[in-house]
């Protein structure tokens, strides 16, 4: 988790937009709208503009569309068969940390709605030569805090334990002290400091890990929130770049129950699970992680399921990928896909996307790597 410090203004003044990706958006999205009017004189229009302010402002029209297709050329995500689904809340007029906030909880909601999650967006106000346009710095909307004890142990989540100390220094004052703590948001506005802004509780679906099986599971105390709102990334559309556009789809199995549960680094219960199943832990050649973490998956998968809150498992999504692949094939347009992101981290040469290769060039639009 990289440090949290307040923005350098100066690197987003010194830049204006490059009319060649504006002029290349432009074209591209009138290409797949074919009734959005005449491209020279938008062209025109935001030539004018751009040698004005150094930088134009988007239609709430080319805002949904580039917002979708940068999902579209997200090569890490295998779950873009949907992507014209995006909902994309243009916001916009917002900068305001208090805003952002508000409007960060409202995506929540939305999002959520009673477990049938919705892929959602919230585009706020634009980077802009004369000023910045607002940040958040957490890499989520919803992540667990990681306390250090004295004697070296974590409670909660072993990556957020650097951002946890951080916040705690800029003044939260930790939650209940459970693995399970949700850390506040924190808000970079165009000027000042960070604001912290702590979630409310509504606005944050859990689930209880239960097994299907094994009633001992319950005994462990594990638990996931429903939506994986991604925060620090740069939605960048025809050379504009929107550093605060939050968004989220949903989740797939393995990413709870094969990295967020089982990682080392993270909560690391594979030990625990194959201490409660009896397995041999001698050897490696036991293969009791691998025991271990399908049991976990299954849970996971089951839990959701069982609550009534929207997951794909990793066979099913494979599919879907090489579904969305044919497709954009189909339509003449390359998919672009990053080999050792697509491939789940969980019984991986068993799903269809394992056994070929991808072309892994960045297109734009994309959600890029937060600018510092």
């Amino acid at each position: 988790m990289r440090a949290l410090r307040p923005f350098d203004v100066h690197t987003v003044m010194e830049k204006t937009v490059d009319f060649r990706e504006a002029e290349r958006f432009i074209r591209l999205f009138h290409a797949e709208n074919p009734g959005a009017g005449d491209v020279q004189a938008r062209l025109r229009e935001v030539a004018r503009d751009a040698a004005r302010f150094g930088t134009y402002t988007h239609t709430a029209q080319e805002l949904e569309f580039g917002a979708r297709v940068a999902w579209r050329n997200s090569n890490r995500c295998i779950g873009r068969l949907y992507w014209r689904s995006l909902k994309v809340r243009d916001r916009r007029d917002v900068s305001s940390a208090e805003g952002v906030a508000l409007e960060c909880v409202e995506h929540l909601r939305e999002a959520t709605g009673q477990g049938r999650i919705r892929p959602t967006i919230t585009v706020f106000a634009p980077d802009h030569p004369a000023c910045p346009g607002p940040r958040i710095l957490n890499e989520q909307l919803i992540r667990y805090a990681g306390y250090l004890r004295a004697d070296g142990t974590v409670v909660g989540d072993r990556r957020y334990v650097a951002f946890t100390e951080q916040v705690r220094r800029m003044g939260w004052r930790g939650g209940a002290g459970t693995r399970f703590d949700v850390l506040p948001l924190v808000i970079q506005p165009a000027k000042g400091r960070p604001l912290l802004c702590t979630v409310p509780g509504d606005a944050v679906m859990e689930v209880p890990i239960v097994h299907p099986a094994y009633r001992w599971f319950e005994e462990l105390g594990l638990r996931w929130h429903a939506v994986p709102a991604i925060s620090n990334m740069c939605l960048e559309i025809g050379g504009v770049c929107y550093p605060c556009a939050p968004f989220n789809g949903w989740y797939m199995g393995t990413e709870i129950g094969a990295r967020n549960l089982a990682d080392h680094d993270r909560y690391d219960q594979l030990p625990v699970i194959a201490a409660r199943l009896g397995l041999d832990t001698s050897s490696e050649r036991t293969l009791w992680r691998d025991h271990a973490l399908v049991e976990l998956n299954v849970a996971v998968l089951h839990s959701f399921e069982a609550a009534g809150v929207t997951m794909t498992d990793h066979h099913t999504e494979s599919r879907r990928f090489l579904t969305h692949l044919e497709r954009e094939e189909r339509a003449g347009r390359v998919c672009p896909a990053d080999w050792s992101w697509i491939v789940p981290p969980l019984s991986g040469a068993a799903t269809p996307v394992f056994h070929r290769y991808y072309d892994n060039r960045q297109l734009t639009p994309r959600y890029a790597a937060p600018h510092t």
